[in-house]
């Protein structure tokens, strides 16, 4: 792919030399040194100008998410003042995305989030099964929200035999809709939210 370049986060390495192996480019190394105060210093091996530039950094993995959180938007700022074309986060799990609502005399730490990618010079997101879709609303760029289910609805099809004698269980109501969206092929598949909780009816 011309004009593409890929540069892992600390948090997921063989997650970005499997996408590069798909893409059939070389993946971008990275200088990073961590100094004994946790700070970090980071920076690229080669130049980006011009180049589209995917960054894949998930908020969990090998490092803490606030960790990850930090070299993700250093790594932002150093691809766009390396003058980078287009600046792409690819974020599989987007860190803090649970606290999205505001609680007494505190703030909305989701939010906050989006403001710090968008200060470091994001120009687009993709991310993976949002805690809730109104997040997409957080942010001043582009977002994607892709869909685990499809994926996990065909593995379970592909890799486990008699999976038809199966259960899918949603853990709360929230989950619920995504469980069932899992489960077109065997509606019987899905266990309502009550009884995956423990409330069983009453005989």
């Amino acid at each position: 792919m011309r004009h593409t370049k890929v540069i892992s986060g600390a948090s997921n390495p063989d997650l970005a030399k499997k996408v590069c192996e798909r893409l059939g480019i070389a993946l971008v190394d990275t200088n990073r040194q961590q100094y004994g105060n946790g700070e970090l210093s980071l920076s690229l091996s080669e130049s980006v100008r011009g180049e589209d530039v995917y960054i894949i950094q998930s908020g969990s993995g090998d490092v803490q998410a606030n960790d990850a959180l930090m070299e993700l938007v250093i790594l932002i700022s150093a691809c766009k003042m390396s003058s980078a074309k287009r600046v792409t986060a690819v974020i599989p799990f987007f860190p803090y995305s649970k606290q999205c609502k505001k609680k007494a005399r505190g703030t909305i730490p989701a939010k906050l989030v989006a403001n710090m990618l968008h200060v470091a010079g994001v120009d687009h997101i993709m991310t993976m099964d949002l805690h809730a879709s109104q997040l997409q609303g957080f942010f001043q760029v582009p977002v994607d929200s892709l869909f685990a289910e499809p994926t996990i609805a065909m593995y379970i099809q592909t890799h486990i035999k008699d999976y038809q004698n199966g259960v899918v269980v949603a853990k709360n109501p929230g989950a619920a809709k995504r469980s069932l969206a899992s489960c077109p092929l065997h509606p019987s598949l899905f266990i309502p939210p009550s009884l995956s909780q423990g409330h069983l009816p009453r005989r």
